[in-house]
């Protein structure tokens, strides 16, 4: 043993690495332009933008998601991040979208579309700031799971530690006691841990890891593949990292199926409410409208995803980006059902037994899994973060070469500028470290990016399908969207008359509800049935939770007399609701969550579809010249794509036979052949990994 690992996945990881480094020392030589660099000089196909795609959108920190969700609300948890399933189909017309208007960066896209280099800047500006965040969720996943193979004995651990330790094993008995009824000297104590709990303060267990050290030579790894071999390197090691996800994804589900008794001893151990693939609007916080309000929000922020335009435009041509992007997807898609799996194994095997449900990942693997399948699973987990996080600092280094500081310094070399990308990528990785040490929680992370990117995604989606919005809509929707998405809900928190306030720290309303479900082992052990599978009645309490704030709690956990403060991301969408008189109160944790998103979804088109009417419009000729393109196929190579171009340009109303809606602001392209197979065929999809997923919550 050595780090608390074996030395077998000591060595395996560390092969990992040096082939990294090695790939991107190789690609190093061919990149002789910033478009080798950024778009792997556009000669990518089908296979590598399949695993391009693939790579690039498939972390370490969704399977952790998808897990800690399920453990804490059953099956119907990994909505989470299951929802984008629905959102696949649409990758047909963003990704044909994104390589024919032939730009480098969204913000590109921006500057061109709305003649506006200060909304390109904005957008540079915006992205490259949230980039932390997004960075700051990989290193968090990595350092989570190797902090929970790493664990203490609690010998080892300070008395402050094992002093947490004893008290969240405290509150886990008190809550089990819950449903029986408390003493009044008992529920006061289980309300000074319950509010503990919710501070953080409480913990399973402690570890040996020290995050600092974990983050900076993670960073130092991924920086240097990088900054050599450029998005090559990327699409490359992308293919080998497709491997090891596929393994982290799936190594976990033999061995916690043979612990529990196989799929019979599952549904005998986990309560049959919780696998319910639409949890219901009383037992979760993803009932099906909450689902509906996710996917529409997440749909509005797909084609502001900064790595979205570079990636389509690596490829040869549309149909490679489109194929690639849905191919990389949907195989995405079918993984996401074994990280479920995981998250039912975990409830089956642990219980409750974990402070931090964000730890379920690294807690099984060190526990179920034999050294070699462990170092496999680290590698895996490393691949899965190094693939998107490489493939989104490239594309963040390209958006601030293009939108920010070419402007300013237009004639320098290409050397110059490849050198300054490579400086961008090394602080947007470290950014992404600050992140990780003051965020806690994955969930907060993966609600709050859902909402982020609809501030431009809107912009984007409207501004390739109707000519009529300008560049005046887009300035006054991005601006308040960013004060009710960003600004107000990260700096009310810190306002004490507002975390004080007694209008805005209002919880729910406590319910306590009854429940017919299948008798456990458990049950039966209770004496409250008298076989597995009989079917009794529960009672089943469920705890408020805050309107405004994301938690309510006692300012003093030690103390049951002390006043209650908002903790964490004040919604500012339900906020605006309120004005308009609703009493939310009695809305449960599902409807308050459906509510922001169904906000956050449809407020910026309404701003934009308002102001765009009295507004100056973007001049005809500029708009011709961007939508030609979008008329125009990719060509095989660049010379008579520009012949091509040039002809589109000189005739535009040559392409009003090819619309939808002809002579109107509508750009709206006629379906082909191709657009009615490629869409419908991807709902087809949809309907296969959805009764795959029935299939494998059904099986016994």
């Amino acid at each position: 043993m050595l780090f608390g690992l074996h030395i077998i996945d000591l060595a395996i990881i560390v092969v990992f690495i040096v082939v990294m480094l090695y790939i991107g020392k190789q690609q190093e030589k061919k990149n002789k332009n910033t478009d080798d660099f950024f778009l792997a000089g556009r000669k990518l196909g089908k296979a590598y933008q399949f695993f391009l795609n693939f790579g690039t959108s498939t972390n370490a920190d969704q399977a952790v998601a998808v897990s800690r969700e399920v453990y804490r609300q059953g099956i119907g948890g990994m909505w989470i991040q299951f929802l984008v399933l629905f959102l696949t189909p649409f990758y047909w017309f963003s990704t044909f979208f994104f390589r024919r208007v032939r730009l480098t960066t969204i913000g590109d896209y921006f500057t061109e579309r709305f003649n506006s280099k200060f909304l390109g800047g904005s957008y540079a500006v915006f992205t490259l700031l949230m980039a932390l965040l997004g960075g700051g969720v990989g290193y968090m996943v990595a350092a989570k799971t190797m902090v929970a193979m790493t664990p203490k004995p609690i010998e080892a651990c300070t008395p402050v530690e094992q002093r947490s330790i004893s008290e969240y094993k405290e509150f886990q008995a008190l809550r089990a006691e819950l449903a029986a009824g408390l003493t009044a000297e008992k529920q006061t104590r289980f309300e000074v841990l319950t509010d503990k709990n919710k501070k953080g303060e409480l913990h399973s267990f402690y570890s040996y890891t020290n995050e600092i050290w974990f983050y900076l030579i993670y960073a130092l790894v991924v920086g240097l593949y990088t900054m050599m071999g450029g998005f090559r390197a990327a699409a490359i090691t992308d293919a080998i990292q497709g491997i090891l996800i596929l393994i982290f994804s799936m190594i976990l589900i033999p061995a916690g199926l043979h612990r529990v008794g196989g799929f019979s001893g599952l549904h005998a151990s986990v309560p049959d409410y919780l696998f319910q693939l639409f949890g219901s609007a009383t037992m979760s916080e993803y009932a099906w409208y909450t689902i509906l309000a996710m996917s529409l929000a997440n749909l509005v922020s797909i084609v502001a995803v900064v790595t979205g335009m570079q990636t389509a435009g690596s490829a040869t041509n549309e149909n490679s980006a489109r194929i690639g992007m849905i191919g990389g997807m949907f195989t995405k898609r079918v993984i996401m059902v074994f990280w479920a799996l995981a998250g039912l194994l975990a409830i089956a095997i642990y219980g409750g037994s974990l402070s931090d449900p964000d730890l379920i990942w690294g807690f099984m693997t060190n526990d179920l899994l034999v050294p070699g399948a462990i170092g496999l699973m680290l590698a895996g987990i490393l691949a899965a973060n190094m693939s998107t996080l490489s493939g989104t600092s490239i594309s963040y280094a390209a958006l601030f070469i293009r939108n920010l500081y070419k402007p300013f310094y237009p004639d320098k070399s290409e050397r110059h500028y490849l050198n300054v990308g490579r400086v961008v990528i090394g602080v947007t990785l470290l950014g992404g470290i600050g992140i990780a040490l003051v965020v806690d929680n994955l969930l907060e992370l993966f609600q709050y990016i859902i909402s982020i990117p609809a501030i431009f995604g809107a912009s984007i989606w409207l501004g390739f399908i109707w000519r009529r919005v300008t560049k005046w809509a887009v300035y006054v929707q991005v601006a308040l969207c960013i004060a009710i998405y960003a600004v107000i809900p990260n700096l009310f928190p810190e306002i004490s008359s507002i975390n004080h306030n007694p209008a805005l720290i209002v919880e729910t309303q406590a319910q306590t509800t009854s429940i017919k479900t299948k008798a456990l082992q458990s049950d039966v052990d209770a004496g409250r049935a008298q076989t597995v599978g009989q079917k009794i009645e529960k009672s089943v309490t469920i705890a408020p939770v805050g309107v405004f704030f994301d938690k309510v709690a006692r300012e003093n956990p030690d103390d049951p007399n002390s006043p209650k403060i908002g903790v964490d991301r004040f919604h500012a969408e339900i906020w605006v609701v309120s004005w308009f008189g609703f009493d939310l109160t009695h809305l449960s944790k599902a409807q308050l969550v459906a509510l922001r998103f169904f906000f956050d979804a449809l407020f910026p088109f309404l701003l934009l579809f308002l102001i765009s009417m009295f507004t100056k419009p973007i001049p005809k000729g500029l708009l011709d010249n961007f939508f030609a393109k979008l008329h125009t196929p990719v060509q095989p190579n660049p010379e008579e794509d520009e012949v091509a171009l040039v002809k589109a340009r000189a005739n535009f109303s040559q392409f009003e036979k090819e619309k939808m809606f002809p002579h109107s602001n509508w750009e709206f392209r006629k379906w082909k052949r191709v657009d009615y197979i490629g869409f419908f065929g991807s709902w087809a999809l949809v309907g296969c990994v959805i009764a795959f997923l029935w299939f494998i919550v059904t099986i016994k």
